[in-house]
């Protein structure tokens, strides 16, 4: 008989099974970010001691809940166990005016049923190896190493063109890979971040997040530099298309594509004219 219970810390290992199995990029800390932080929802199905299925949404301030690592056990798909945990987020996700997630397109549909309507288009790139050494130029601006002091001004950055508070996320981007933390500053103030993170079969760049494809490729190009020549994957905005056309010259390919979906009223869209790559689909 399968169940909902909420996604523990001693579940990690069952969960990274389920996430590995898919061959997803999630590693232990970004489990633990998504479980232990009370405030966020994580759920499991359970057959007996076994978890079968997860499903999370993490609270951004009250305000979005975004919604991802849904997965299903191979074995117990088709049994209704996706319906059951989204089911069961749903229901305590009431109180938040906005849900969000990227949803592949075989979720596409299943979301669909629940309410859930079309926002943009983010396509995955990847590359094998990049050697950036050529890719950077000192003229004009040069991204600067974030620092802990800067976590405020970022978070507030990343509110404006994210459209709600991503403070937990920020933090622990910053904190846990802080050779990975880029921003540019002009008159004293931050205009573009860049921030990235490794992963179970890649290393991931994003959120980038700056005015201009100019600063966005300074800010990719400085982040490649700690990726020299090892496996990089980026979520970036089907908008896009010189950055996407530059990444291709350099090395990366598009292999899938999420659409990111909002249920109800996009109450939250923040500024995605802003908003090159994202953090991945299920930190948005």
């Amino acid at each position: 008989m399968v169940s909902l219970k909420p996604l523990a810390i001693q579940d990690i290992g069952q969960a990274i099974k389920l996430s590995n199995a898919e061959k997803w990029n999630q590693t232990e800390k970004d489990w633990e970010l998504l479980i232990r932080n009370p405030q966020n929802i994580c759920l499991a199905a359970i057959d007996g001691e076994r978890v079968i299925g997860t499903a999370t949404a993490i609270n951004y301030a009250n305000e979005v809940a975004w919604i991802g690592m849904v997965l299903v056990d191979k074995e117990y798909r088709g049994r209704g166990v996706s319906k059951l945990l989204l089911s069961g987020l749903f229901e305590r996700l009431r109180s938040f005016s906005s849900l969000k997630l990227d949803a592949t397109p075989a979720g596409q549909p299943v979301y669909q049923k629940f309410g859930f309507k079309d926002e943009y288009l983010v396509h995955r790139m990847t590359a094998s190896s990049v050697s950036a050494k050529a890719l950077f130029s000192d003229n004009g601006l040069s991204p600067e190493r974030v620092h802990p002091g800067n976590i405020p001004e970022i978070v507030e950055y990343d509110k404006r063109v994210f459209g709600a508070d991503r403070k937990q996320l920020i933090e622990f981007l910053v904190n846990n890979y802080p050779d990975n933390a880029w921003m540019l500053r002009q008159d004293g103030k931050i205009i573009g971040i860049a921030l990235g993170r490794k992963g179970y079969r890649y290393h991931q760049i994003g959120p980038v997040l700056t005015s201009t494809t100019e600063n966005a490729k300074k800010l990719i190009a400085k982040s490649l530099e700690g990726f020299e020549f090892l496996p990089v994957v980026i979520d970036i905005l089907g908008d896009k298309k010189e950055l996407i056309n530059w990444l291709c010259t350099i090395g990366f390919t598009k292999q899938r594509h999420f659409v990111r979906m909002y249920q109800n009223k996009n109450t939250n869209p923040g500024n995605p004219e802003n908003q090159f790559l994202i953090c991945g689909p299920e930190f948005g």
